[in-house]
């Protein structure tokens, strides 16, 4: 059997894939704003927060981490009309992605904040600064500094995972190529698209997203590693032996 691939009526439905695409990345846009906030608050409370607050952060992250993301959109969207909360399509999306990526990031947030030296703190306190000042200050940027890649490979996740949304009729890239599909039925074809642009989408995102972390977080090393000189052209062509009267290393050049 010979497949033969047809694209050619694909551009006229070029606008619905833009429109797809610009509707994922405000999905993504918004629920990493608010999932980071929210992130950013239930790690401080799950460290420093009275004993019923740590109980409720833990729980809500036990729940999100080990339950479907699937799930969590069907509850939002059909569950909550149930109890009079109505919300359209778009604000269940953007709610279901938020409470995703605010779990996952109140765990990574808290990792990094612990790996923060106390030294630190109480350098802080000594100048004066208050609770706030310090972690706003003092730990809060370096455990971003420390966990931003964890939380960039998160967001991208969410972006990816955010075409389930399709579900509920979001007009996102996954709706887009469905609809597509069940006008010309060329499935393959635009499935193919969708999986480059969906591709192209997370190589993008994450290029522009480790040039912003270099920006906020320049100068300022992961815990625990030092900033590695630049090795020059010269450098790159040495090698290290042990020097057979001292045992201490050399460099040689090749």
């Amino acid at each position: 059997m010979t497949y033969v691939f047809d694209f050619s009526d694909f551009g006229l439905y070029a606008d619905m894939l833009a429109r797809g695409i610009g509707v994922t990345l405000g999905l993504t846009a918004a629920s990493t704003v608010l999932g980071g906030l929210i992130g950013t608050a239930g790690a401080w409370t799950a460290l420093a927060g009275p004993r019923w607050a740590r109980a409720l952060v833990a729980s809500y992250v036990e729940l999100i981490r080990n339950t479907p993301f699937l799930v969590q959109l069907f509850f939002i969207f059909f569950g909550l009309p149930g109890i009079g909360v109505h919300i359209d399509e778009a604000q269940a999306a953007v709610l279901a992605m938020t409470v995703n990526l605010g779990a996952y990031a109140v765990e990574i947030l808290r990792a990094g904040i612990e790996s923060v030296p106390h030294g630190q703190v109480q350098a802080a306190r000594a100048l004066g600064l208050h609770g706030r000042q310090v972690f706003g200050h003092v730990v809060l940027p370096q455990a971003l500094a420390n966990v931003y890649p964890a939380l960039l490979g998160q967001v991208l996740i969410v972006m990816l995972g955010s075409a389930v949304v399709s579900q509920i009729s979001v007009p996102d890239l996954t709706y887009a190529a469905n609809f597509i599909q069940s006008r010309n039925f060329r499935a393959f074809e635009i499935y193919i698209v969708v999986t480059v642009i969906y591709l192209l989408l997370s190589i993008a995102l994450r290029m522009l997203l480790n040039r912003v972390g270099r920006r906020l977080f320049r100068g300022r090393a992961p815990h625990g590693s030092a900033a590695a000189p630049r090795r020059t052209r010269a450098a790159r062509f040495t090698w290290r032996a042990r020097s057979p009267e001292t045992g201490l290393p050399t460099e040689h050049a090749r």
